[in-house]
Parts: structure tokens; sequence; C-alpha cells
């Protein structure tokens, strides 16, 4: 069995809000030196996205493209395209994103983008996930990681855990415990496709055991 250290991979994180999975993220890859990874660059279409302010303590590259700065979304999205190809990630990390990207972007990274969604895929697909679930009445949702392809929440599933919903959740507690299971999920599948451990078999994804030393 090959002992040989993966090269690193360089990790693009696109965020729209506060970051708190970006931070996880950050955090699992100091903490495991075999990661595989590294973040070299954060991106936003939010210009005051709190993501950016833990990117740029760390001193990491920063893009922020407000969509109303640019003609329409095709604009807007190959100026993204650019900007996150100029340092040239090995894997685009969609990390509370909340912009759905076309095939044009994707084109850039097959099978290398993954996403974080507040539910249990195909349930609850779209921006208001943990709304939807408690409206529907289910006793349990959770996270779901997966890869991105051209529709909204629908490529191959990485990995799923669940949440049970409790009596008196609302919105905010219920997504506060989803965000909790995500933040360690999330960071665990970046590092699969780091250590290029996933293998895909028309919707299947196959992850193969990590090496001994």
């Amino acid at each position: 069995m090959s002992t040989s250290v993966p090269p690193t991979r360089r990790v693009a994180v696109l965020v729209s809000g506060s970051g708190t999975n970006l931070v996880a993220l950050l955090e699992a890859i100091d903490a495991d030196p075999a990661f595989g990874g590294e973040v070299v660059v954060v991106a936003s279409d939010q210009p005051t996205a709190g993501g950016l302010e833990h990117a740029r303590r760390r001193g990491l590259p920063v893009v922020a493209l407000a969509l109303s700065d640019h003609p329409d979304r095709a604009a807007w999205e190959a100026a993204l395209t650019t900007a996150v190809a100029a340092h040239e990630p090995d894997v685009v990390v969609l990390a509370g994103f909340m912009r759905v990207l076309s095939a044009r972007f994707l084109r850039g990274w097959p099978d290398r983008v993954l996403n974080t969604h507040p539910s249990l895929l195909p349930a609850f697909r779209g921006a208001h996930a943990v709304r939807d679930a408690l409206a529907h009445g289910v006793r349990v949702t959770g996270a779901t990681v997966h890869l991105v392809d051209e529709q909204v929440d629908h490529g191959p599933i990485i990995a799923q855990r669940c949440v049970p919903v409790e009596p008196d959740d609302t919105e905010a507690s219920l997504h506060t415990r989803i965000k909790a299971v995500e933040h360690d999920l999330l960071p665990a599948c970046v590092k699969l496709l780091c250590q290029d451990r996933l293998h895909i078999v028309g919707r299947t994804v196959h992850i193969e055991p990590e090496e001994l030393p």
C-alpha cells in the first residue's frame, strides 16, 4: 500500500454570509497536517459578508463581486469565474454561498465543486430549506454535502447527517443545530476531495478508505 503524501490541493471558498463554515474549514486544515488542502482565496457576492473579514484576518486573498455592480448575471458570473481562476484552485467550496452557478462556472472545475445544504437532500431543496422542513412537520432533517451540478441542490451526494427536529424548534434554533453538524461534515468532505478519495459512478459517490501510514 502506498504511503506517499498527496500534493496539497488549492481550495477556493465562496461565501455569502457570516462565514462560520469557512472558519470550521480553516480550523480543520490547521488541525490536520494530512488534510491535503489549503485555502488560497475567499470570494463573495456580498462585499460586507462576515466571511470576508475572517479571510482578511487570516491574510487570505479576498474577492468581493456584487451582482449589482455588473450589467447582468452572466457578466457577474464571468467576472467571478475569472477572479477565482486567477488563484488556480483545484477545488471550489460553496460554504453558505447563496447564488446558483451555471455550467459555465462549473466547467472550470468538473466534479471539483462542492456545496453544503441544510436538509437531507433531495428533500427541501432551495434557499429556505430549514423553514420548509418545519412547515412540512418533519421529525428529522439534517445536513448534506454534495457535488454541484447545473441544477439547484441536485448533484451527487457525498455525505449526510441527521438532525432531529425538537417540538419547540424555531427556524433559527433548528438552523443553529444544523450548522453545528455542517461545521464537522463540510471539512470532512473537502478533505476527501482534496485527497482524491471520491469516485463517482452515475449519481453514487464512492469513498476510498484512508491509507494507513
